[in-house]
């Protein structure tokens, strides 16, 4: 699938078949936010590949908005140092990881960390050093379902020169 067309067609997948997805897989698309760009290439962002079936679901319980991370045979933590970009870092981390899952044929879901009163507790269940933030949890896996949600159109969204 062409760069664009990986784009376009990548949605938020809750719904996973128990499929494992192999390890060379899970670690290219690692490697894909590992490569991300970061402010200063200061390169802040560790991650945490949870595959056990209790991990995930501890996981899955902490987080509301996230119960199929429990369903999903994969969820990677991206965990930041505190740099003065973390957030910022992260996210363009935390996008790879969904983009490269899509490239592979695979479905992945962004459950957000930072600012969730759960984040410290997951920093806790994954013996995370001192200082470190938790970005997201990203679940992924095999899709059984594709959705298809609205979007805006460009021209309500595309702007020239000026906000009008």
């Amino acid at each position: 699938m062409d760069a664009i067309e990986m784009l376009k067609t990548r949605r938020s997948i809750r719904a996973y078949a128990p499929t494992p997805v192999s390890k060379e897989i899970v670690e290219d698309i690692v490697d894909c936010g590992r490569l991300a760009a970061t402010a200063r290439n200061e390169q802040p962002c560790e991650f945490v590949v949870v595959t056990g079936a209790g991990m995930r679901a501890a996981l899955a319980d902490l987080a509301p908005n996230g119960p199929f991370i429990a369903d999903a045979p994969v969820c990677i933590v991206v965990l930041s140092r505190d740099a003065t970009y973390f957030l910022e870092d992260g996210s363009t981390a935390t996008q790879n990881l969904l983009l490269a899952a899509r490239a592979h044929g695979l479905g992945s879901c962004w459950v957000a960390g930072d600012k969730k009163p759960y984040a410290s507790r997951v920093l806790q269940l994954l013996d995370a050093p001192a200082g470190y933030k938790l970005i997201s949890m990203v679940a992924v896996g095999h899709s059984t379902a594709q959705p298809k949600p609205a979007k805006r159109d460009l021209a309500e969204v595309l702007h020239w020169e000026r906000f009008e």
